[in-house]
């Protein structure tokens, strides 16, 4: 699903990324962690052909995301409200995220419909634009808008930052539910462990731009993970 190649990203002389190689399959939910600095939105910048490598090249079903934007048809992302378009409220986002995703708003509707629960009665019909909600209520907008469409990669940043107690629950469920026909990779980056573990098959961890542990969350212990951290 995700192939990376010698990559590499520099700015002057600094080196803040560098993975000879990785592969991530579709059917693995990852939990991407590590230390601020350690490369992790350096490598969603990267995947999702934010920023432009220095070297080397990172795939998505193939197709190198800096040479091409067919990728775009089966991946989602999340990163912050500059994903967001701040003057819709979040009905006109999600049918224009919907619409560009292939779905009628028939299906739409359907779809949040079917999610309703994640919103917790403080986003749908409250006649606000997206600018104008917490960060946490944008957070819940943006989640559940990379998953539309059925996408092959979803990627999300920090999704648990911001989020309140009973959101944070229902996004690990969301996360399980959606990985339970293993027809998806889902990458998630964040500083919180616990729930990082807890819903990811494999832990990929940087440090200073290089991937310190690649190991599957059956192997480890949450308390070896977090000894990791500790050293």
């Amino acid at each position: 699903m995700v192939v990376v190649n010698n990559l590499v990203k520099s700015y002057g002389e600094q080196t803040v990324l560098d993975i000879p190689s990785l592969e991530i399959k579709k059917g693995q939910s990852i939990g991407l962690v590590g230390n601020n600095g350690a490369g992790k939105t350096t490598f969603f910048s990267l995947l999702l052909d934010l920023i432009q490598p220095t070297s080397g090249s990172i795939a998505i079903k193939g197709v190198v995301v800096n040479e091409s934007e067919e990728w775009k048809k089966c991946t989602g992302s999340f990163f912050d409200d500059s994903f967001l378009i701040g003057y819709l409220t979040p009905e006109e986002y999600f049918y224009f995220v919907g619409e560009l995703r292939g779905m009628t708003r028939v299906e739409i509707d359907e779809y949040l419909k079917v999610h309703g629960n994640f919103f917790n009665e403080e986003v749908l019909n409250q006649r606000k634009y997206l600018r104008d909600f917490s960060k946490g209520n944008q957070k819940k907008v943006g989640i559940i808008a990379a998953f539309m469409g059925n996408p092959e990669l979803v990627v999300l940043d920090e999704p648990f930052a911001n989020l309140d107690p009973t959101t944070q629950l229902r996004l690990k469920e969301l996360v399980k539910q959606k990985m339970q026909s293993r027809e998806i990779a889902i990458i998630i980056s964040s500083h919180d462990l616990q729930h990082t573990y807890e819903v990811s098959d494999r832990i990929i961890a940087l440090e200073k731009g290089q991937v310190m542990k690649d190991v599957l969350t059956e192997e480890i212990t949450f308390e070896a993970l977090e000894e990791f951290f500790q050293v």
